[in-house]
């Protein structure tokens, strides 16, 4: 693996933002060693523009609360809503409507690289609660 600790931080909160809103498909992709400009690339979707605004909205502030706060280099497509691509330098976050998601399948771009693990906590929580109670 190749992303940095940095890079790690930013996208797993930014993941765990994302599912905080409810967003679908997260995947966290290593990329460093494929491109030059960014450690990973973090995917998400939502089944409509306002959520992906929702999303894209959760997860700066998520980031601006971070130790050592973070705040995109560049932001783009916020106007349609269909897809926003948030620059981090270490990690660039896309955040696409499903229809986008599907159609230009980044992870399929991809899939030579490897995804780093992420597991929302409300889920892992909720399997832990689960678990106990049986």
């Amino acid at each position: 693996m190749t992303v940095s600790e940095r890079a790690h931080e930013l996208a797993v909160a930014a993941a765990q933002a994302a599912a905080d809103k409810k967003a679908q498909d997260i995947v966290i992709i290593d990329v460093g060693d494929q491109l030059a400009i960014t450690d990973a690339f973090l995917l998400a979707a939502a089944p409509n523009e306002r959520q992906v605004l929702a999303i894209v909205d959760a997860i700066e502030e998520r980031l601006l609360e971070l130790p050592e706060k973070a705040k995109p280099v560049r932001r783009e497509g916020e106007r349609g809503g269909r897809w926003v691509l948030l620059d981090y330098v270490d990690i660039v976050i896309h955040v696409q409507h499903t229809e986008e998601r599907e159609f230009y399948a980044l992870d399929r771009l991809w899939k030579d690289c490897p995804q780093i693990p992420f597991v929302d906590r409300d889920l892992a929580d909720s399997a832990a609660g689960t678990a106990a109670a049986e």
